[in-house]
């Protein structure tokens, strides 16, 4: 079940796409430092960036290989839909961050 979503997953990846997985086990960032992130790959050229929300069991050995970047939002596990809505609100807030504009702290 976990490979063959993870087949699904990767081939909707194109190999010019910088990838970055969220996983329990990767790496925590301020929001600071997530919008550093977000600020270096568009400096280095990286403009299409995927990033991959792993299902309740996880993400497949495939996919945790294509990632070049994996991060963590928490131990815990959350609903897909409610962690795609914290994705967008932090993704939002890293180019508030960019930008100097002010942001809800």
């Amino acid at each position: 079940m976990i490979n063959k979503e993870g087949r699904r997953i990767l081939s909707k990846i194109s190999t010019d796409t910088y990838v970055i997985t969220l996983e329990i086990e990767g790496k925590m960032l301020t929001s600071e430092a997530f919008a550093k992130k977000l600020d270096e790959l568009a400096t280095y050229g990286k403009s299409k960036i995927a990033f991959v929300i792993g299902g309740s069991l996880g993400l497949s050995d495939d996919v945790k290989s294509r990632s070049d970047f994996a991060i963590s939002f928490s131990k815990m596990t959350y609903p897909h839909q409610l962690m795609r809505l914290v994705l967008l609100e932090q993704v939002y807030r890293g180019y508030k961050i960019m930008r100097n504009e002010p942001y809800h702290k």
